[in-house]
C-alpha cells in the first residue's frame, strides 16, 4: 500500500506511471491532472472530503462503495457524478493504477491509443492489464 494523504502524494502518484499526454491544470480553482485534455484525478477540496477523487462507472462505483466501505465513499457533491472518493488512509495503489491506466486509456483518441498500444504492449501487465 503506497501512503497518499495529500495532492502532491497523489500526483506524483500518478505521473509516476509515466504515461504520456498526462499535464498539470487547474480546475475550479484547484490543481488537478488531465490526461488528453479531460479531467483525470484530482484532490476533493477539504471543504468536501480531502480525499483523491477518481472517475468510474456508476455501476462500479456502486459495486465498489458496497464491497469496500473501508476504502471508497462517496459525498453529496460527487455523488451525481462518475465519481469515487478514496480513504487517504486506505489508498489502494494497485486499484488506483489499474483504475488510472483505465481513464487514461477510454480519454484517449483512438488513432493515439493504437500507436501507443503498438510501442508499449510490454508495459500493460504493470497496469494488470493484457494486450
Amino acid at each position: 500500500m503506497t501512503a497518499v494523504r495529500d495532492w502532491a502524494a497523489l500526483r506524483a502518484f500518478a505521473l509516476g506511471l509515466g504515461l504520456p499526454q498526462v499535464e498539470d491544470a487547474v480546475s475550479w480553482g484547484n490543481p488537478v491532472l488531465k490526461a488528453h485534455g479531460k479531467l483525470w484525478t484530482w484532490w476533493a477540496p477539504q471543504t468536501y472530503a480531502d480525499a483523491p477523487i477518481f472517475k468510474v462507472a456508476v455501476d462500479e462505483r456502486d459495486f465498489l462503495l458496497d464491497a469496500a466501505p473501508e476504502v471508497f465513499f462517496i459525498t453529496d457533491h460527487h455523488r451525481p457524478h462518475g465519481l469515487i472518493l478514496m480513504r487517504p488512509e486506505a489508498f489502494d495503489s494497485g486499484w488506483a493504477r489499474s483504475n488510472l491506466f483505465n481513464v487514461w486509456r477510454r480519454q484517449a483518441q483512438k488513432r493515439f491509443l493504437k500507436e501507443w498500444d503498438a510501442q508499449n504492449a510490454d508495459r500493460f501487465a504493470e497496469f494488470g492489464h493484457q494486450p
